[in-house]
């Protein structure tokens, strides 16, 4: 058996990616560890998932490459059972959504970014297990 756990993302600060991902995202602060010389082992997760985040500050060339991990695609896909109570929940909390709430043949889905412009879909499938098309 496989399965993919972490999905590594670019930060600029540890904190404040943590801040950004816990407050506004909703996501749970599964490990926050110190590995010395300023690195941190930091995941996070949306609640009730096994997949998370390894928010992993940049160094050096890495930081260009900061909320532009996918070349201004949507780089991942944050799955609800319930839409509007997620989607309202970000907006009020401060997410920024580049685009309304669209009813797709797929579901539901609008587009967000993260503090540092990675872009994401919130979206809650016509059918459980119906994944959204490729952008």
């Amino acid at each position: 058996m496989q399965r993919l756990a972490l999905t590594a993302l670019l930060v600029a600060d540890y904190d404040e990616a943590i801040d950004f991902y816990v407050r506004k995202a909703g996501f749970d602060l599964v490990e926050d560890t110190d590995q010395g010389g300023g690195k941190r082992w930091v995941v996070v997760r949306p609640p009730g998932s096994d997949a998370a985040l390894l928010l992993a500050r940049a160094t050096g060339e890495q930081a260009a490459r900061i909320g532009d991990q996918a070349a201004g695609r949507v780089m991942l896909f944050l799955e609800t059972d319930d839409f509007a109570r997620d989607h309202a929940r970000m907006a009020a909390a401060g997410v920024r959504f580049l685009e309304a709430p669209r009813h797709e043949p797929y579901g539901s889905v609008a587009v967000w970014v993260d503090l540092y412009g990675t872009k994401w879909d919130l979206i809650a499938p016509a059918q459980t297990g119906t994944p959204a098309p490729p952008r």
